[in-house]
């Protein structure tokens, strides 16, 4: 198995209409089985990463990278039975894999084993301390499942899978640590940043991150960057007590301990994935966990380049030394503390909530071809419980607006993630996991369409 930089074949030529009621038939009996294979075991096997990211106090960077690779395991281990099942006529309907290939997949090897063996595969990999919680997972769901060929075969296939995914994420960048030292000049972030490695990451489903980087925030003695000062120095202020305030900081703090900014668009999408039948089919809720796992995994590369690009001072410093930033708009204000509470351990510049808000929103909203479907949900650090949503971009906003509530992030630093988070979201809709349909269309396909 090798690591593929580009996806999937381009098919040329006319079929003839009885090759393409040939095929409309073999694409009908593959998923003929859907009402056995329902896809509550995607979501089974993301509620175990959300809790091995809560439990081991997972640092962001490595939350989203967890999520993406148990996501795309899921993901490759069904699409390659499906697309066994489709025998030689996969060209035309298969969908891309994302990271395996699906050579050797077992046509009759049942689905939901093999979602749940690859995702324990790469979970027993990345959190070894948790293995005997993912091994309890795992029994139960084969045990549900009954004794036979299809499911030991699906279960063999599936931890080829997850190994696999293992094997070829093992040297992405994430490791060794590098930490870049903190600065003492005006515009500096004061600490060291001690996962600076992130930047370098290899993206899961975009070409490169370069188009989705920041060209930086305004310079400190400009108009923009006083205005922007301003507003998080009024609403980001811990001395001055607004209970709505600290409700919605707090509901996407995504702090240690929760399942990490990126795992609230994971628990946005179980939720939604239920609410709109989605997990009626194992194909479609692994296909969407597959896309959002990518995008948040991939949201990493251009918020921790700016990080070490810029190396931007926090609003907490920024508000205490403004008198040292040579702009004569700003006010220093020694007594100034951040509603957070603390500064925030990485530069500050762009937001990576606010690019993981802008991905998982974008994806939402593609799988779905509607940013309109109305959620509620609750979020792992909420203090007044669940919150309401008319659409997915709307939720994307509030969790960039926190920030700034939060006293931790400047409005220029959430409007630079949530376009780096919709742009990159928006190339991997257009170009990964792609299903086809006659005349060979390539372009995105919703799930109802």
């Amino acid at each position: 198995m090798r690591l593929i930089s580009r996806y999937g074949s381009v098919v040329s030529g006319r079929a003839s209409t009885l090759a393409l009621v040939i095929l409309l038939a073999a694409g009908v009996a593959a998923r003929a089985d859907e009402g056995a294979d329902r896809g509550a075991v995607v979501l089974a096997w993301n509620e175990q990463a959300l809790d091995a990211v809560r439990e081991e106090r997972l640092g962001t960077p490595v939350a989203a990278r967890l999520y993406a690779m148990v996501n795309i395991a899921i993901y490759d281990a069904v699409n390659g039975i499906d697309r066994a099942r489709l025998g030689h006529f996969d060209r035309f309907f298969g969908r891309d894999f994302a990271l395996v290939e699906p050579v050797g997949a077992p046509r009759r090897g049942n689905r939901e084993a093999a979602a749940a063996a690859a995702a324990h595969a790469v979970l027993v990999a990345l959190v070894p301390e948790r293995a005997g919680d993912f091994d309890v997972q795992l029994a139960a769901d084969l045990a549900r499942l009954g004794a036979g060929g299809q499911v030991v075969a699906g279960q063999l296939w599936g931890e080829r899978v997850g190994e696999a995914v293992v094997e070829l994420r093992e040297n992405d960048g994430a490791a060794p640590q590098q930490v870049l030292p903190g600065g003492t000049a005006p515009g500096q972030f004061r600490r060291d940043f001690t996962s600076a490695q992130f930047a370098e990451l290899l993206p899961f489903g975009i070409a490169s991150s370069l188009p989705y980087e920041s060209d930086g925030p305004p310079a400190l003695d400009s108009l923009a960057y006083a205005g922007a000062l301003a507003e998080v120095q009024l609403l980001g202020n811990g001395n001055l007590p607004n209970a709505a305030f600290d409700e919605i900081f707090r509901f996407w703090r995504g702090g240690g301990g929760s399942a990490q900014p990126p795992g609230e668009w994971i628990k946005v999408a179980a939720v939604v994935a239920e609410q709109e039948e989605t997990t009626d089919s194992i194909s479609d809720s692994a296909r969407l966990f597959a896309l959002l796992g990518m995008a948040l995994g991939d949201a990493v590369l251009p918020a921790w380049s700016n990080k070490v690009n810029f190396q931007f001072w926090r609003p907490g410093t920024a508000i205490v030394e403004a008198d040292s930033d040579g702009n004569p708009l700003t006010l220093a204000d020694p007594g100034w503390v951040p509603r957070n509470g603390s500064l925030g351990s990485s530069p500050e510049h762009s937001s990576g909530q606010s690019t993981f808000a802008g991905a998982g929103a974008t994806i939402l909203a593609g799988f779905y071809c509607t940013d309109f479907i109305a959620f509620s949900f609750e979020g792992d650090d909420a203090i007044a419980g669940p919150r309401s949503f008319a659409s997915f971009s709307a939720a994307a906003f509030e969790a960039g607006r926190a920030r700034i509530l939060a006293g931790i992030h400047f409005e220029f630093s959430n409007q630079a993630g949530q376009t780096a988070g919709r742009g990159l979201a928006n190339e991997i809709l257009t170009t990964r996991l792609q299903r086809l349909r006659p005349p060979f269309d390539r372009k995105p396909r919703c799930p109802q369409s």
